[in-house]
C-alpha cells in the first residue's frame, strides 16, 4: 500500500461493500479521510463546511435556551457531532448510525475526531435505523434539536425506504419527537427545493433552506450545500 494511500477498512454490508480511505493530497498537504459504498462516495473530509453547519445553525436557533438534547441522524466521518459537542449548552447528544462499522471506526480511534466523541461523556452512539427511530414514539425525546445527514438530498436517497421520512406524515412523526420550539436540520447535498421547503412549512411553525458555500479545491471554484431548518411552535399545539 503506498504511503500516499492507506485502506483503513473495509466491510461487506447490506447496503454495499463500504470502505474507509486515507490519502495523502500532495497538493493541499494534508490527509484526506473517505468514505466510499460500493462505487459511490459518500462523504470526504475535504469538504465539511456544510456538515460543521448543520450543527451550528441548527443549534443557533435555539439560542435563548440551554441544557440541550440533541439527536444526530448519521455519524459519517464525525463533524456534525463534534460541533454539536462544542456547544457548551450541550447536555446530551445520541448520535444514530445505521452502519455498526461507521461507529466501530470511531471507537477505534480511526479518524480525525473519534476520540473527542467516544470519551466525552455528553455523547452516545447507537447502532440503529434513525428514520425507524424518528417513527416511533419510544424512539427517543424530546429533544431539543434533531439534525440528519444521511441521504445525499431528500429526492436523492441512500435507500428508498427512506423515502416516508420526507412525506408529511413522516415529517410529522419527527416533530412529535422535538421540544416546543424544538429543532429540525437536515444537510442536502442538491441546491434548495422550494417544494420540500413548503412541506416542512406545512408540518413546522417556521421552515426555510439555507446554502453553504465552500471553496473546492477539486474543481478550483466554489460549491454550495444546502441546510434545511425547521422549528415546532414554541407552545404545543391547542395551548392558550
Amino acid at each position: 500500500m503506498s504511503m500516499r494511500f492507506a485502506e483503513l477498512a473495509f466491510q461487506q454490508t447490506p447496503m454495499g461493500d463500504l470502505s474507509l480511505r486515507r490519502r495523502r493530497d500532495p497538493m493541499l498537504k494534508i490527509d484526506v479521510y473517505e468514505v466510499k459504498l460500493g462505487d459511490e462516495f459518500l462523504m470526504s473530509s475535504l469538504f465539511t463546511v456544510a456538515e460543521i453547519a448543520l450543527a451550528r445553525l441548527g443549534l443557533t436557533e435555539l439560542d435563548a435556551v440551554g441544557d440541550l438534547d440533541v439527536v444526530v441522524g448519521g455519524l459519517g466521518l464525525g463533524y456534525t457531532a463534534d460541533a454539536v459537542l462544542a456547544d457548551p449548552r450541550v447536555r446530551s447528544l445520541l448520535v444514530v448510525d445505521a452502519l455498526e462499522e461507521v461507529i466501530s471506526w470511531h471507537r477505534q480511534r480511526l479518524l480525525p475526531f473519534a476520540e473527542a466523541l467516544v470519551t466525552d461523556p455528553r455523547c452516545r452512539l447507537r447502532h440503529a435505523d434513525f428514520f425507524a427511530l424518528s417513527a416511533d414514539p419510544a424512539g427517543y425525546g424530546p429533544v431539543h434539536a434533531v439534525l440528519a445527514d444521511i441521504d445525499h438530498s431528500p429526492r436523492h436517497l441512500l435507500h428508498p425506504g427512506h423515502a416516508d421520512f420526507y412525506t408529511a406524515d413522516g415529517l410529522r412523526r419527527l416533530a412529535a419527537r422535538l421540544h416546543p420550539g424544538g429543532v429540525f436540520g437536515l444537510w442536502s447535498n442538491d441546491p434548495p427545493d422550494d417544494e420540500f421547503t413548503a412541506l416542512l412549512s406545512e408540518v413546522f411553525a417556521t421552515a426555510r433552506a439555507e446554502v453553504v458555500a465552500f471553496d473546492n479545491p477539486l474543481q478550483g471554484r466554489l460549491s454550495t450545500n444546502t441546510v434545511y431548518l425547521a422549528r415546532t411552535r414554541t407552545e404545543p399545539a391547542g395551548s392558550n
